[in-house]
């Protein structure tokens, strides 16, 4: 049986292992949380190395893409140093394939092409096909990562404008410390909600459910959210914030929708080529998986 293992410096708490069957293929699935623990991660790589046909990095991303080129992040870099055998992957192909296509995915759940008056990315420079996808059904994008990330009350209006801001600032991001790169939640945080207008602004919220759990307000009535991995708990307390819709952008194995890490990893080890997936392999993968974005109606 194939093996993908995803080591995420996410909670321990998010912690998932399932076995699910591709086209008869059994893929032994498994997310490992270290809490913001980068050195534990590190050692986790270093053992798992030469012994799972997959090995994926969650709660960062190595490199983030833009534009035709690959910005890395060096702190991310040195945790996995040590991998030398097993393909690694940390889901910034995959997102590229699947986020853009969210709406065309999706489309058989949700019945048709929705539009919106205006959306709210907490943190988007890891997920820009996301926020293309949304731009394209939406008449107005904000997107908070100076709010988020910097504590800068200064939301990026549109897509062009946030291209521009994320060119000035990758290379410098780039060597930024994990303790300013870790995902909100890392360590056990408790919710802290933050810039409170523009969440209740908007009629979609689209990102990483982290930013989402931590930081959107208690009453988040009538909004769809679009985000990727999300635990029974998770979804428990969007339905009692209000929200609507939740799109996942993978399907839901035994109640927990994973990362594009591990998703990404998932169809490296079906693929069993021995080396990590180009866009163009990833995205008929997909295809001739039928791999679908996860719609629940909570509130409908």
């Amino acid at each position: 049986m194939k093996r993908a293992v995803s080591v995420s410096l996410g909670q321990p708490s998010r912690d998932k292992r399932v076995i699910a069957t591709f086209k008869g293929t059994p893929i032994d699935i498994e997310r490992i949380g270290t809490g913001g623990d980068d050195r534990k991660a590190r050692r986790l790589f270093a053992e798992l190395d030469g012994t799972v046909d997959v090995l994926a990095v969650g709660g960062i991303d190595l490199y983030v893409y833009l534009d035709g080129r690959d910005y890395p992040i060096r702190t991310a870099l040195r945790m996995v140093q040590d991998v030398h055998k097993t393909p690694l992957v940390d889901g910034r192909v995959l997102k590229r394939t699947m986020e853009r296509r969210v709406f065309e995915l999706a489309a058989p759940a949700l019945g048709d092409t929705p539009h919106f008056r205006r959306a709210f990315v907490p943190f988007g420079t890891d997920r820009i096909g996301m926020i293309e996808a949304v731009a394209a059904v939406t008449d107005q994008v904000v997107i908070g990562d100076l709010m988020f990330v910097f504590g800068l009350p200064l939301p990026i209006h549109g897509l062009d404008r946030f291209r521009r801001v994320a060119r000035l600032l990758l290379p410098a991001v780039g060597y930024l410390p994990m303790s300013m790169l870790l995902p909100p939640g890392a360590k056990g945080e408790t919710h802290t909600p933050k810039f409170h207008r523009f969440w209740a602004g908007a009629d979609l919220i689209a990102g990483d459910m982290h930013y989402i759990h931590k930081y959107a307000p208690d009453d988040l009535s009538g909004k769809m959210v679009i985000t990727n991995t999300t635990t029974e708990e998770n979804i428990r307390v969007l339905k009692e914030r209000g929200v609507t819709k939740v799109v996942t952008m993978s399907p839901r194995y035994e109640g927990r929708s994973f990362g594009a890490n591990m998703m990404e990893a998932v169809l490296t080890a079906y693929a069993d080529k021995g080396r990590p997936l180009t866009e163009t392999e990833l995205g008929a993968l997909v295809d001739e998986l039928d791999l679908r974005p996860s719609v629940l109606g909570l509130n409908d």
